[in-house]
């Protein structure tokens, strides 16, 4: 079994869970709250300044070139492809980069991030990818499956976020980590799966607990 598959087994239920989310949920269907999505965006726009440091740790930490190049355009892909998602939603509800600045981060956010950060200061590569795998690979399931929904992609004001997280250049990237995470996955021993999986288990925990920060607008 592949190490992403056995990371995946071991936190089934929490993702089925975001599937289930209320926020989840109105996106798929449009009737979300504009203000939460608003809300959403904002928080979610400054996690990815720190999750786009997190690749870059991996940069800094890699010992060969083609891994170096790998994280380098994980980097760019998330400064330049996922956020013009957020930079086309922030367009569209009147939001100038210099309110953005501002915006506080939230608890939930907050913590997170700087629990990722923290391996990425101190982990090795693959708990670097262990960490930054929840939020990817889990926002393509959410596109993929809110994609399937009738009329969803076509929807005036939600379409564009469920096609950006369902597109191929979102899963091209998406996979790269995947492809990484089991390339390791194949050397580790079982201990150092264990803590692979603990690592991916909180960061799945709290994907959780943003999209309930999100859909209650909870600082």
């Amino acid at each position: 079994m592949k190490l992403t598959d056995l990371l995946y087994e071991n936190v089934r239920d929490i993702w089925e869970g975001y599937l289930k989310h209320p926020f989840v949920r109105g996106i798929g269907d449009g009737s979300l709250d504009i203000e939460r999505f608003r809300f959403f965006m904002l928080q979610d726009y400054l996690y990815l300044f720190d999750y786009a440091k997190v690749f870059a740790l991996s940069v800094v930490k890699a010992q060969d070139s083609e891994l170096m190049r790998h994280f380098s355009q994980l980097v760019y892909d998330t400064l330049n492809g996922e956020m013009a998602i957020h930079r086309s939603y922030m367009a569209r509800l009147g939001i100038s980069e210099a309110e953005a600045a501002a915006v506080r981060p939230s608890l939930a956010n907050t913590s997170y991030t700087h629990y990722m950060l923290e391996i990425g200061h101190n982990g090795s590569i693959p708990e670097i990818l262990a960490s930054i795998l929840a939020c990817s690979w889990s926002y393509q399931v959410i596109g993929e499956a809110l994609s399937k929904i009738p009329g969803a992609t076509e929807h005036p004001f939600y379409g564009e976020w469920i096609s950006g997280y369902s597109s191929d250049e979102y899963v091209a990237s998406n996979q790269t980590i995947l492809d990484l995470v089991n390339c390791y996955g194949d050397r580790c021993s079982d201990e150092e799966i264990a803590r692979l999986k603990d690592i991916f288990a909180n960061c799945s925990r709290y994907e959780a607990m943003f999209w309930d920060m999100a859909w209650n607008m909870e600082m």
